[in-house]
């Protein structure tokens, strides 16, 4: 048993993944421990204030550069790589612009339609949050590409011991929404500078670096299937994830879109710490064995089912005690936060065992599959706030809702991308053996 054990803990995506989740660990600890100072010092107001701005930015960020960030990690060759760096940052430099123009224009007017008049002041911050997160991407794809995962950990941990302190710090003095905006935009550039550097001292060190690639457009063409399917995909999906914030805050006030920003909070710990990891280390290793001609399907199988051990217990913990657990840790003002929160461990479960899933799909060809269940998905979420919201006339009535409908639209992702891998792999055995 000991000898199985320790074959299991020297296989290179085990090591990998532990190299991950050490440096995660140590950042989400920060977190964890800087939040209940945190919730203390700004409140729930405050919050929601910094929920709606991300919700905002958040939607926006992951298409800026029309999915093309995703693909860096799929060349075989460094040069074509460097390619769809390229067209990646000049995609992101015009969207960040693009926002800058219409915020100019238009975006009191659009803030007031939307009443999200609480974020007026912080309007010119969204442009430079669209430009920072979408370097952050293109430079964690690179990190993620050289499986530079010691350098991801201590980006991770760098980022969150300066974020979470900066908070912490400032706000004793000035406890306003303002510390916590500005906060999360400074770090989204401090990240990406750091893992960049990092990434750019490794390939140094391993020799020369190729700058050659073939022309853009010719790239562009190659990887069509990211702007076409990816980035629409990406942008719906942010949606998803983002609208019960800006629907809250707009129908019940910035204190419930504050709960739920909390709340999400604290369930994004296990994705970000093991998720993640997984989901990062993951993408790399499914593609070594698209072009190694592996089972694809074993591989899904095999990493959903440890996400699913690794996910029980504190997803379970959050539906049992989630208001008295948000209660004591964070003070009694954030007990509602707790009752939202033990309806969205049930989504949150199952998204963070459907990384594997997810990360597949570009490598099984499957992402205009991926683009349609993300539009099905967006769907019944906005269909079942509604209802929660405007027949029931109860924000914890439309978290339930959200939740419920999220466990179940991403249970059904899993089975159905394990169908297709098997498919996947019975069509790549016939040409094999036709060969």
């Amino acid at each position: 048993m000991n000898a199985l054990i320790s074959r299991f803990l020297k296989g290179g995506f085990i090591r990998k993944v532990l190299v991950m989740v050490s440096g995660t660990a140590g950042a989400q600890a920060i977190i964890l421990l800087a939040s209940p100072l945190i919730t203390r010092i700004y409140g729930p107001e405050a919050f929601g204030v910094l929920g709606v701005f991300m919700a905002v930015s958040m939607i926006l960020i992951p298409a800026s550069g029309l999915g093309y960030p995703i693909a860096i990690v799929l060349p075989k060759h460094e040069g074509e790589a460097v390619g769809v760096t390229k067209i990646s940052l000049w995609l992101s430099v015009g969207m960040a612009l693009l926002s800058l123009v219409i915020a100019f224009l238009f975006g009191e007017e659009l803030l007031e339609l939307l009443n999200f008049t609480d974020i007026n002041n912080y309007l010119y911050f969204i442009p430079l949050v669209i430009l920072f997160g979408s370097l952050l991407q293109i430079s964690e794809q690179w990190a993620v590409r050289l499986q530079e995962f010691g350098v991801i950990a201590r980006t991770n941990m760098y980022h969150a011991l300066i974020v979470q302190g900066s908070m912490v710090g400032i706000g004793l003095i000035y406890p306003f929404a303002f510390v916590l905006i500005i906060m999360n935009v400074t770090g989204q550039l401090l990240k990406a500078v750091f893992m960049g550097t990092g990434s750019l001292r490794k390939r140094k060190s391993k020799g020369s670096i190729d700058v050659t690639h073939p022309p853009l457009k010719e790239t562009a063409r190659k990887y069509k299937d990211f702007p076409r399917y990816r980035a629409p995909e990406m942008f719906l999906n942010a949606v998803s994830q983002n609208i019960p914030i800006m629907l809250l805050s707009s129908l019940f006030g910035p204190a419930a879109a504050g709960f739920f920003t909390l709340s999400r909070r604290v369930l994004a710990a296990p994705a970000t710490l093991i998720g993640k990891a997984v989901g990062d280390v993951f993408y790399p290793r499914i593609t070594e064995a698209y072009y190694n001609k592996e089972s694809l399907q074993k591989l899904i199988k095999k990493a959903t089912l440890g996400l699913s051990l690794a996910g029980l217990i504190p997803y379970g913990t959050v539906v049992l005690l989630g208001p008295w657990l948000f209660g004591f840790v964070f003070g009694d003002e954030w007990v509602q936060a707790g009752e939202y929160a033990r309806w969205m461990a049930l989504a949150s479960f199952f998204g963070f065992i459907n990384s594997p899933s997810v990360k597949a799909l570009p490598v099984l060809s499957a992402q205009g599959f991926q683009l349609l269940f993300t539009i099905v998905m967006l769907t019944v979420r906005i269909a079942m706030l509604a209802v929660g919201s405007f027949v029931f006339e109860s924000d914890l009535v439309a978290i339930a809702l959200f939740g419920l409908s999220g466990a179940v639209l991403n249970s059904l992702l899993i089975m159905i991308t394990i169908n297709i891998s098997k498919k996947f792999d019975e069509t790549s055995l016939n040409k094999t053996e036709g060969e």
